[in-house]
């Protein structure tokens, strides 16, 4: 009896100890087949895994759950900001943070509170200008989203506009090569990054979904208010439409927005040689005369032979 009991405790630990070991093949087999999935898989469909929030995102989630209850002020005040507004600019900022427009509006009363908390703590505390604060951050704080959406909006359209041309030439490589349209956009846009490679992404996934082609090149141009991306996105549904071979259409919107670049980086270099000569003239120039004549009389009042001594 008792080596029957010895035998089962060895039994229940060898069997412990299998199943432990097998556990851990299986989260190992897990993790290799989850990362395959992600780099093989997922990248290639245009699917990111989900990356891991930073204090601003998890910050801006909880503040969320309040702007909701806000939203209906923020719509009734809405200065700068109208719905309408605040949604186009939410498309062409490529949304962030999964902002929604009601969202938008209760993110400024929520700001506006904050700036009057702080605003009390700057008053409690004795700082100066607090009397002001309490009438400047609130105002402040309701501006914080209005400008943040408009800076990001336009920075993504920078961006969009400063990648396109090398997109462009790597379309038409592949469309010279014999590749179709959506195959050539499907095979560069995973070597972009970015807006060029969302909005294409998403133009894509629009057309296998079953959404007419015109219909989405067309919210592309809603989605975006940058002149070059619009004029090659315009004169390529008009391609389309003509039968006009679009390797050249690529070929020739790149070459025209990189002289495009050229000109505008050149007006820029001959805009900042007044500006610089302006700002010489009237800052530095004045600050070197007031310099010397200080070291002047200095040199008068105690140098060598200075004014003193006939006192």
């Amino acid at each position: 009896m008792d080596s029957l009991i010895l035998f089962s405790i060895i039994l229940f630990w060898l069997f412990l100890l299998t199943s432990f070991i097998n556990l851990y093949k299986y989260k190992t087999q897990h993790r290799v087949l989850k990362n395959h999935l992600n780099e093989a898989v997922y990248t290639r469909l245009g699917y990111q895994s989900k990356k891991k929030e930073n204090a601003v995102s998890k910050t801006i989630k909880i503040l969320g759950r309040y702007a909701e209850d806000f939203s209906h002020i923020g719509e009734r005040i809405n200065f700068m900001s109208e719905s309408q507004d605040v949604e186009i600019l939410l498309k062409k900022a490529g949304n962030p943070y999964t902002v929604t427009v009601s969202q938008f509006q209760g993110f400024k009363i929520v700001f506006a509170i904050l700036g009057v908390i702080i605003s009390l703590f700057y008053i409690v505390l004795g700082m100066p200008l607090a009397n002001i604060s309490i009438i400047l951050f609130p105002l402040f704080g309701f501006g914080i989203p209005i400008i943040y959406i408009r800076s990001q909006a336009k920075k993504r359209q920078q961006q969009l506009r400063r990648d396109l041309p090398d997109f462009l030439d790597t379309v038409s490589i592949s469309l010279q090569a014999g590749a179709g349209l959506d195959g050539a956009i499907k095979e560069t846009i995973f070597h972009f990054e970015g807006p060029l490679h969302e909005e294409f992404l998403r133009l894509m996934h629009e057309i296998e979904l079953g959404v007419p082609r015109e219909r989405a090149y067309e919210d592309l141009l809603v989605r975006n208010d940058n002149p070059d991306f619009q004029s090659f996105i315009k004169s390529l549904i008009q391609g389309i439409k003509l039968g006009v071979p679009v390797a050249n259409t690529f070929k020739v919107q790149a070459e025209e927005i990189r002289k495009v670049s050229i000109e505008q980086v050149k007006e820029k270099a001959a805009k900042a040689s007044p500006k610089v000569t302006l700002i010489t003239s009237l800052l530095i120039a004045p600050l070197v005369m007031m310099m010397i004549l200080g070291l002047l009389l200095l040199n008068m009042l105690y140098g060598e032979s200075n004014l003193l001594q006939f006192f």
